[in-house]
């Protein structure tokens, strides 16, 4: 899953990044409100966490313009305790969710963690498919009982399939994704981390869909008679 913080305080934006990228999500920032209205209306995320008080262009006013050109990325506010006012005029904006300063940085992870969530679908932060179970809270994939180590690559990879269970995704989308902007990104590596993770999994939920992408889902719901069909 791939996020974008745009939050003009430096150290506060290179935490809020560093607990984002050990939780297992690549992401992207920036300083003020042009470089994050650019990068949130050019770069397909996830999520976006976006500080109301920006330089050059204030949150609201980014959050307004890319609600007005149909961007419907989720939206994360980060607002003043104080300012009650921020937050009423940011759920007008297109907003989806608020944490107010000063917070923690568990409950940041919290709301993205639901954000996320709730884009996709799911109710519960425990996704399953089959016998294959992602604790989203813990970072943990779980096979039948059995904790399996994962790489971050395929952590994420696995991650962005089991939310969008039941819909083939291509390489491209996987691609602009799991890496953030810096990423030396190639679609070939894609095919490696898939292979590593139905080793690493040892059950067949992931299918390749030849032309198409790939598709995620419960062994006995998987299209496998269908053409162009591969496992």
């Amino acid at each position: 899953m791939r996020l974008l913080v745009v939050e003009d305080d430096r150290d506060l934006n290179r935490q809020i990044v560093t607990a984002l990228e050990q939780a297992g999500y690549a992401v992207d920032r920036a300083y003020d409100g042009e470089e994050g209205h650019f990068l949130g209306e050019t770069e397909p995320y996830d999520a976006v966490i976006l500080d109301i008080g920006l330089p050059l262009k204030d949150g609201l006013s980014v959050l307004e313009l890319w609600r007005n050109a149909g961007i419907k990325t989720p939206v994360l506010l980060l607002t003043a305790r104080d300012r009650w006012s921020d937050k009423v005029q940011g759920f007008d904006a297109g907003a989806d969710d608020y944490v107010a300063k000063p917070f923690h940085m568990e409950e940041v992870l919290a709301h993205v963690r639901a954000l996320l969530r709730r884009a996709a679908g799911h109710a519960s932060s425990d996704l399953s498919c089959g016998p294959v179970k992602l604790d989203t809270r813990a970072g943990r994939v779980i096979v039948d009982g059995n904790a399996i180590k994962l790489t971050s690559h395929e952590y994420r990879l696995l991650a962005y399939l089991m939310h969008h269970t039941g819909r083939v995704i291509s390489r491209t989308e996987l691609v602009e994704h799991l890496y953030d902007q810096d990423f030396d990104r190639d679609s070939n590596t894609i095919e490696v981390f898939v292979g590593r993770l139905r080793k690493k999994l040892g059950v067949d939920i992931i299918q390749t869909i030849r032309g198409l992408g790939y598709l995620i889902a419960p062994p006995n719901d998987q299209p496998s008679s269908a053409p162009g069909a591969t496992s």
